[in-house]
């Protein structure tokens, strides 16, 4: 009749950093190429290093990795697998205040969160080891945690509350 309360476990401060190792280096072997490709290209068609074009190549450079790396965690963490690879390798998840999966929009502020958790010397993430629910700063902005186990995709439906209301015609006798 009643079901088993299920305490939530945490993510701890190292895990989490396991997960980010796995997720940069993963991104690593996806830029790590591009940006060699892009030199020799840039290195074999005698552009010279001081021509307004470098920065504005750097620019663009930098801009598709932060589009790339914000698909990458938005798309992942609000899927069904909530979480990113390293997170889903470390058997971690990222959910809602209340167990749940997580919108596109919520994981898409939790991504820039962790920009500015880094942004203030690496604070919002030392805050993971810290909270009593081991938020960063990007956790608390956007209202997620960071879970241990598997993703739950359903939860069971609890039964309805009894019914103590009067529905008699006559006078209620106690």
């Amino acid at each position: 009749m009643f079901q088993e309360y299920q305490i939530p476990t945490y993510a701890g401060f190292w895990w989490r950093v396991l997960a980010y190792l796995i997720d940069s280096l993963i991104m690593s072997a996806i830029f790590f190429p591009l940006g060699f490709i892009v030199g020799v290209g840039v290195f074999s068609s005698g552009v010279d290093q001081d021509s307004p074009v470098m920065p504005m190549l750097n620019l663009g450079l930098n801009g598709v990795q932060i589009l790339a790396a914000w698909l990458y965690h938005a798309f992942l963490e609000s899927s069904s697998w909530q979480g990113t690879i390293g997170k889903k390798v470390c058997g971690l998840r990222v959910t809602d205040m209340d167990g749940r999966q997580i919108s596109f929009a919520k994981a898409t502020g939790r991504y820039f969160g962790m920009i500015l958790s880094g942004m203030i010397c690496l604070i919002g993430f030392i805050m993971v080891a810290f909270t009593e629910k081991k938020q960063g700063l990007h956790d608390i902005m956007a209202g997620t945690l960071v879970l241990r186990g598997p993703a739950v995709t359903s939860y069971p439906v609890p039964p309805p509350p009894p019914d103590f209301s009067y529905r008699g015609g006559g006078p209620l006798n106690i």
